[in-house]
């Protein structure tokens, strides 16, 4: 992992936290993106501002990171993109499947000591980690 600091890693994830907090204290809502995204796809009258608002916020982000002089990193990726297009909707279909992602359940969930998201965290660390072993261990991508 290049530009990894452990400092860097602090604010990212106290700033995701805080984020989190927020939303759960100003609207009662917790902060999973599938389901934020989800309310989008399928609304329900009074319920779409936020979630709009929250999505605009996740995109604008960066853009306002880098107006303000920050350095983004360049994205690159050796995988096609019909590829990345097939594994987004895994991941879509595997949040429905599991009832929320990883920001959901991982964050907002354990935070609550949810078992049902303790439980779906583990199973979505343990899901992510096998495929990476096999990469670099067993087939040596």
């Amino acid at each position: 992992m290049e530009g990894f600091t452990p400092f860097s890693a602090i604010v990212g994830g106290a700033l995701i936290g805080l984020s989190a907090s927020l939303l759960w204290i100003a609207n009662g809502r917790i902060a999973g993106v599938s389901g934020i995204v989800g309310g989008v796809l399928a609304p329900v009258r009074g319920d779409v501002a936020w979630r709009g608002m929250f999505l605009v916020g996740l995109l604008a982000a960066p853009l306002l990171y880098r107006a303000a002089g920050g350095v983004l990193p360049d994205l690159t990726s050796p995988a096609p993109v019909a590829g990345v297009i097939a594994a987004g909707l895994l991941v879509g279909f595997g949040t429905r499947l599991g009832s929320g992602c990883t920001s959901g359940h991982g964050v907002c969930g354990i935070a609550r000591l949810s078992p049902r998201s303790l439980a779906a965290t583990g199973v979505f660390l343990i899901t992510a980690a096998a495929p990476v072993y096999v990469a670099r261990h067993v087939v040596e991508l």
